[in-house]
């Protein structure tokens, strides 16, 4: 009984839920709105238009129980390819179909009346789904339990904070019952507590068999919750595979670097960072150029010595902005010196989005380097360690300093210059993971305890 069981799953499995295949969506730009009616008039002989493939033949299959993910850079069409499985859109060209009751919760406020109060907008909403009000009566305890937004569901919607909006959008799509749940970054919105229950829902639908579609730039969400993943790129689908696979194929598209030749891994990086020189020495590149540098990070110091690049790369040595957890991870500095600077100190912190200082190290504590530096020297300086902190967001600040006698110097600060992504499939309590083995046994017989 258990082997057919089994094969029911499997079969199941492999009936796609959403088949999409070959979808182009095209949109016309115009440099100036006039330009739109000459056109549709039929004035003017050129076309005033350009057009810009949101999507350019797209095609992905995605199967019954599955959770997908869909990652990509901004402007890539993760939320135009979630519309169009909706129906909120047409495909220019291509075809799209959809087997199973759809519940879809995709930009903040679509399928809602602003003017109508909260439980008017869960009747609006579920006939819009094909409910009757007999079924909208059954479900709304626990539409209203899950939202658990108070008084305030008498409320029109307009005077919503987005937080208890999202809350209760969320609440009617996820207890519709739906077969497919279509999610588009809302979840972002809501606090911790209630991005729990929702992610505590998903895994309940998991192992109900639904399908489950979202998009999130939340890599760890992606990691932990997806068994496959899809990478759009620019309107163009780049890859499918596990969350791992893409994840770090989205990495090296961060960095421009997804096209890098040669076995996986391999090679110098596409920027040149790593060339080298006649002489040996590290070229220097023209500055920082990684995404995720912050354009209005703080700095000061005297510029005697002057950080003019940094970056972090992974345990592959690919640059990279996203770090797992559990890998080991290197940070970047290269210092130019324009003056005598006796003893100089490298230095690295981190820090949480609250700004709270989580740790870090200098090259005097790890007493690594005791050697002046000379005008005109170059140097690169690397922190290899492993990334034991949560799943989340952290800042790092650089610093190069020293002591001229007795007072100590501060020859370039940059503060908050970068963020770096940890993603991971288990956070612990706090800020960083002790990596503990826990084994639970059975007590010796006759042990005793105390009551």
């Amino acid at each position: 009984m258990k082997d057919r069981e089994t094969k029911i799953q499997v079969q199941e499995v492999d009936i796609p839920a959403i088949e999409i295949k070959d979808v182009v969506k095209v949109y016309k730009l115009y440099d100036r709105a006039r330009d739109r009616v000459k056109e549709s008039l039929g004035l003017g002989r050129k076309q005033p238009h350009k057009l810009h493939y949101a999507l350019n033949g797209v095609s992905m299959n995605i199967y019954r129980g599955e959770t997908v993910g869909i990652i990509g850079t901004n402007g890539s069409g993760k939320s135009t390819i979630l519309k169009i499985i909706t129906g909120v859109l047409n495909p220019t060209s291509g075809h799209v179909h959809v087997a199973g009751r759809i519940s879809a919760l995709l930009e903040l406020g679509a399928g809602f009346n602003m003017e109508y109060n909260g439980i008017e907008n869960v009747y609006l909403n579920g006939t819009m789904m094909g409910f009757t009000d007999r079924e909208i009566d059954e479900k709304l305890p626990e539409i209203l339990e899950f939202a658990d937004i108070g008084d305030y569901v008498n409320q029109p919607v307009k005077t919503y904070s987005s937080g208890m909006f999202v809350r209760l959008a969320f609440a009617v799509a996820i207890n519709i019952e739906p077969e497919i749940l279509i999610v588009d970054e809302a979840l972002s919105v809501g606090d911790v507590f209630f991005q729990a229950k929702c992610y505590h829902k998903f895994e309940e639908f998991k192992k109900m068999g639904k399908t489950i579609v979202f998009v999130s730039h939340d890599l760890s969400i992606i990691s932990k919750y997806c068994d496959r993943v899809f990478l759009l790129n620019k309107g163009n689908l780049l890859g499918e595979g596990s969350p791992k696979e893409m994840i770090d194929a989205y990495k090296r598209v961060l960095v421009g670097q997804y096209e890098v030749s040669g076995a996986e891994g391999q090679g110098s990086l596409a920027d040149g960072a790593g060339a080298e020189n006649t002489d040996g020495r590290a070229a220097e590149a023209d500055g920082p150029r990684i995404t995720g540098v912050n354009p209005d990070a703080q700095e000061y110091g005297t510029k005697q010595a002057e950080i003019v690049d940094y970056y972090v790369t992974d345990e592959r040595g690919v640059r990279a902005m996203a770090i797992l957890k559990g890998a080991r991870f290197t940070l970047h500095m290269r210092v130019r010196f324009h003056d005598h600077v006796p003893a100089p100190i490298f230095a690295l912190s981190i820090k949480n989005v609250l700004g709270i200082e989580i740790t870090g190290t200098n090259t005097m504590i790890e007493k690594a380097f005791l050697e002046s530096g000379e005008p005109g020297q170059v140097k690169d300086i690397t922190f290899t360690q492993k990334m034991t902190l949560q799943g989340g967001e952290y800042l790092l600040s650089l610093g190069v300093t020293g002591y001229n006698g007795d007072t100590f110097e501060v020859y370039h600060r940059l503060y908050d210059v970068m963020d770096v992504t940890v993603v991971s499939d288990k956070d612990t309590v706090g800020y960083f993971d002790m990596e503990s083995e826990v084994t639970v046994s059975d007590a010796p017989e006759g042990a005793q305890t105390a009551e």
